[in-house]
C-alpha cells in the first residue's frame, strides 16, 4: 500500500472514478441498437458469446428454482431468513406516506405517494455470485409496493443460473428470472423483447458495461445510480486494532481490481502496522491475484497531523463505506458530510453492512456520495401534488397569477384564470 501524508494527499491530482470511455460506449450502443431490433434473438445471441451458454430459453423455469431451494445449505437458507428480517426492519422505517394540508380556508394541498409498477434488478454473475444484493434491491422494492418486481442475472456456461441466487429470489417472492447479464440485460428491461416485459426503473450494480449501459437508457427508465468500484475508507487512532484495520481494507479489495481501500490514520507508526497486517492477510485470501492488484493500484494509507485534518479527507474522498475506529466514534458522526454508509467501531465492519445489519448495501461510489444517497423504500416510489382550491379561494389569489403569467409573457395562462373570473 502507498503510505503518504495528508499534505501530499490534498496535492495530487485526484483520479476521476466516472469518466466516459468511449470503447465501452460504442460497444454498449450497438448491443442496445441490436436488442431493440432483434428482441429475444439478440439476447440468445450474447448468451453464446458472452456467457458461452446456448439457451433454449430466457425465463428460469419453476423447476430449476426449486432444485436451486432443495441443493443449497439449510445454514444459508437461516443465514439468509435472519438477514431477511433485518433488512425489512430497516426500510419499512423509510416507507413514505401521502398526506394532505388544509392550512388555508378553501385550499387542499398534499402529496400522493405511489409505488412503481414493475421495476427491474440487475444481479451481476461475473467474478462472484451476489445472492444479498437480491435482498438489499427486492425487499425495498416490496415494501415501496411494487407489484411486478423481476431479476436478469448471467446464465452460467451449461445454461443454468447460481442456486444461491435462485434460492434468494424465492426468500423474497421472485418468480421471474432471466437469464441474461450485461448490456443485453439493460437494453432488454429498458425496452422489453418477446419474452422480457419493459420496467419503469432499473437497479442493481454491474460491470462497467452494466454501468453505461444504464446511463444511456435514463430517461427512457429510471435507474437507481451508475455505480462504480467498491470503495472502503478507514479512520483509525493509534489505539485501533491493526489486524481489524488491515481484515477491513482487504474486504473490499477482494471485490474487484478496481475497489480502493484507504486507511486514514494520525499514527504513522499505526500506519506501519496496517501496512504490515495487510501484507500479512493478504497472502491467506482465495481471492489473492485480485486483492493484491487493488491494493497495490488503489490501496493507501494516509497520515494526518489532527482528526479535523482526517475528516477533511474523508469529505473530500465522499467514500462509498466509511469506517470509524476511533475513540469516542459515536461523537465524530457529526463531522462526516459525505459518505454512503458509516460504520462505528471495532464490532461494526462494513461486512456487517453488506449481508446482515439491515442499511442497504446499494451505495453511491466513486465520490457522489457528496450528493447521492443508499437504495432505498424512496427509490421505489414517486410522488404527485394534489390542488384543490373552492371558487372562493381561487378569487383571492386569481390577480396575483395574473400579475405572474403577463410578466412571463404567457398571456394565454393569464386568459386560464381571468376567464374564471368573469
Amino acid at each position: 500500500m502507498k503510505m503518504i501524508h495528508a499534505a501530499n494527499y490534498f496535492g495530487e491530482e485526484k483520479r476521476t472514478e466516472v469518466e466516459r470511455n468511449e470503447k465501452i460506449d460504442e460497444a454498449v450502443l450497438q448491443i442496445i441498437q441490436t436488442v431493440r431490433q432483434k428482441g429475444d434473438a439478440a439476447l440468445l445471441d450474447y448468451a453464446a458469446q458472452f456467457d458461452r451458454a446456448n439457451l433454449d430459453q430466457l425465463t428460469v423455469s419453476e423447476g430449476e428454482i426449486q432444485t436451486a431451494i432443495e441443493e443449497v445449505e439449510g445454514s444459508f437458507i437461516e443465514a439468509m431468513t435472519v438477514a431477511k428480517k433485518n433488512i425489512q426492519a430497516f426500510h419499512e422505517a423509510q416507507k413514505e406516506k401521502s398526506w394532505l394540508l388544509h392550512e388555508r380556508e378553501g385550499v387542499m394541498l398534499g402529496q400522493q405517494v405511489t409505488p412503481l409498477d414493475r421495476v427491474g434488478i440487475y444481479i451481476p454473475g461475473g467474478k462472484a455470485a451476489y445472492p444479498s444484493t437480491v435482498l438489499m434491491n427486492a425487499i425495498p422494492a416490496t415494501i415501496a409496493g411494487v407489484d411486478n418486481i423481476a431479476i436478469a442475472t448471467p446464465p452460467q456456461k451449461d445454461g443454468s443460473i447460481n442456486r444461491y441466487v435462485l434460492a434468494a429470489a424465492n426468500i423474497v417472492g421472485i418468480q421471474t428470472v432471466y437469464k441474461m447479464g450485461g448490456a443485453q440485460a439493460v437494453a432488454a428491461f429498458a425496452y422489453g423483447t418477446e419474452t422480457v416485459k419493459q420496467v419503469d426503473k432499473i437497479v442493481g450494480p454491474g460491470n462497467d458495461y452494466v454501468a453505461r449501459a444504464k446511463k444511456w437508457v435514463y430517461g427512457d427508465v429510471a435507474i437507481d445510480m451508475i455505480a462504480g468500484p467498491s470503495e472502503i475508507c478507514v479512520v483509525a487512532d493509534e489505539n485501533a486494532n491493526a489486524a481489524y484495520v488491515a481484515a477491513d481494507l482487504l474486504s473490499q479489495a477482494e471485490h474487484d481490481e478496481a475497489a480502493t481501500s484507504i486507511c486514514v490514520t494520525t499514527s504513522e507508526a499505526f500506519a506501519e502496522q496496517v501496512k504490515i497486517e495487510v501484507e500479512k492477510q493478504l497472502q491467506t485470501l482465495d481471492r489473492y491475484d485480485i486483492a493484491k492488484q487493488s491494493i497495490e493500484q488503489n490501496g493507501k494509507i494516509i497520515i494526518a497531523q489532527t482528526m479535523n485534518e482526517a475528516f477533511a479527507i474523508v469529505n473530500d474522498i465522499a467514500p462509498e463505506h466509511l469506517q470509524l475506529m476511533i475513540e469516542n466514534a459515536t461523537d465524530y458522526i457529526q463531522d462526516v458530510k459525505h459518505a454512503g454508509a458509516i460504520f462505528l467501531g471495532d464490532y461494526s465492519p462494513e461486512p456487517l453492512g453488506d449481508y446482515m445489519a439491515g442499511p442497504n448495501h446499494t451505495l453511491p461510489t466513486s465520490g457522489t456520495a457528496t450528493f447521492a444517497s443508499p437504495l432505498g423504500v424512496y427509490d421505489f416510489q414517486k410522488k404527485s401534488s394534489i390542488i384543490r382550491y373552492s371558487k372562493e379561494a381561487f378569487m383571492k389569489e386569481a390577480t396575483f397569477i395574473e400579475t405572474i403569467a403577463q410578466t412571463e409573457g404567457l398571456t394565454a395562462h393569464a386568459a386560464s384564470i381571468s376567464i374564471r373570473k368573469q
